[in-house]
């Protein structure tokens, strides 16, 4: 097996997250009385995001030029993506393509998992 001697292609000149990172130990944003998220690994290109909702909480309808995929772990969601409107549960997922618009309502308390390809650079500034 040959040696090499290249840097990590991690570097302090990049924005990345720790390899490994416990939930138990990722503080929580709060971004209203209902709605908080726990930002869980990125690089300059993805970002995973773990958002927990209350029952009511509304996820405003927003776009971004990212490309987004969310799964749902668990609740109930009315969520619209530019002009359709689906009610989602655990086990289910969405796209959002970019700078499309889109927004949830909470029916019953539950988990997103968002993937955000390139990084949410508002997320850990």
């Amino acid at each position: 097996m040959k040696e090499t001697t290249e840097e990590n292609p991690i570097t302090s000149e990049r924005k990345t997250s720790q390899e490994f990172l416990f939930g138990n130990e990722v503080a929580w944003e709060t971004i209203d009385p209902k709605l908080k998220r726990q930002v869980m690994g990125y690089d300059d290109k993805i970002m995973l995001v773990k958002v927990a909702f209350e029952e009511g909480g509304v996820g405003q309808m927003h776009e971004h030029h990212h490309s987004q995929v969310t799964y749902v772990e668990s609740g109930e969601f009315e969520m619209t993506i530019g002009e359709q409107t689906h009610l989602i549960k655990g086990g289910d997922s969405y796209y959002v393509p970019p700078h499309v618009m889109h927004g949830c309502v909470c029916k019953k308390a539950g988990v997103l998992i968002d993937v955000f390809s390139p990084l949410r650079e508002d997320f850990i500034s």
